[in-house]
């Protein structure tokens, strides 16, 4: 639990892919999990912060 953010982000995007090509009709509610996915990238890259 060194990083807990990129397991978060790998998370959401897993979740995401999953989403995606299995509950296509969920489009607007699998695309915020990509969102804040990028959201918490950029976070991490600007702060440079271990959370």
């Amino acid at each position: 639990m060194k990083d807990l953010i990129w397991l978060i982000v790998v998370l959401l995007i897993i979740g995401w892919l999953i989403g995606y090509f299995a509950f296509p009709d969920l489009g607007a509610i699998i695309h915020i999990l990509i969102v804040i996915a990028v959201i918490l990238i950029l976070y991490k890259l600007l702060t440079g912060r271990r959370l």
